[in-house]
């Protein structure tokens, strides 16, 4: 791919937005990489986790403008479709996804931070949904996750005034989960992905995924038996049968994704 980098450390994959000359800023190619990226990653069964973040001193800026103006309102509004696609993939991939985020993430930006599952920030990172100080609105997703998120008054709060929050508020505000040690944003994250990958089953972890995400807009009564599904699919597993037994042997577990 000729817009991001990816690496694996160990069992934790690592994709890597660059264009640092641009500050990461999503132009078509990127957009669709990502996609890419993430559908690859869930597709790849020696990868449990995979980890976001940006080279340079941004995670992402959000859209390229300059590529922006040079399209017609036809061809911003096709690219709102790429946007909710390959967004989509990363928010559907059955592996956890961390956002690493070691510097600037507006608009888009922040809006792929959201479509991850867990984010962690450098303490000098700075965020915010800034579209309306442009004449516009998210249109990555921001008006729907967020608010899922932090809350619908808090996300009015981001969205409407499109102003910026650093780390520490972004914390307080639910935006992100942890905040690193300066500069430790990328390391941070993958030790949290690799936590994961290697202490969780990874159906047991993408069925978590699968209960918490497609139960947010059920009713109570719904959202239990979508769970009770999610978790029948993972009684025929050897995950199931190597915890039990593991945990009877007072041992860690191995497992194998089965």
């Amino acid at each position: 791919m000729e817009h991001i980098v990816v690496a694996d450390r160990g069992s934790v994959r690592i994709v890597t937005l660059n264009r640092p000359e641009r500050m990461n800023a999503l132009s078509r190619a990127l957009v669709a990489e990502i996609g890419a990226a993430a559908r690859e990653a869930a597709a790849t069964a020696t990868t449990r986790a995979l980890v976001l973040t940006g080279a340079g001193k941004a995670f992402c800026a959000g859209a390229d403008l300059k590529e922006r103006t040079s399209m017609t309102e036809a061809e911003v509004k096709a690219f709102l479709g790429v946007y909710r696609d390959a967004f989509g993939a990363v928010d559907r991939c059955p592996k956890p996804v961390i956002a690493a985020i070691g510097g600037a993430a507006f608009g888009g930006g922040l809006e792929l931070a959201l479509a991850c599952d867990l984010r962690v920030a450098d303490p000098m990172a700075t965020m915010g949904l800034v579209e309306v100080r442009v004449g516009i609105i998210p249109g990555a997703g921001g008006t729907q996750r967020l608010p899922r998120l932090i809350g619908p008054g808090r996300a009015k709060d981001l969205i409407v005034t499109g102003r910026r929050v650093d780390a520490k508020e972004a914390l307080s505000l639910g935006l992100v989960n942890r905040v690193s040690e300066p500069g430790e944003v990328l390391d941070e994250a993958v030790a949290w992905g690799a936590e994961i990958a290697e202490s969780c089953a990874p159906v047991g972890v993408a069925q978590a995924l699968a209960a918490i995400d497609g139960g947010l807009d059920l009713s109570l009564e719904e959202g239990l038996a979508h769970e009770q599904r999610c978790y029948e699919v993972t009684l025929p597993t050897a995950d199931r049968l190597e915890g039990i037994a593991a945990f009877a042997a007072k041992r860690k577990p191995s497992f194998k994704g089965e």
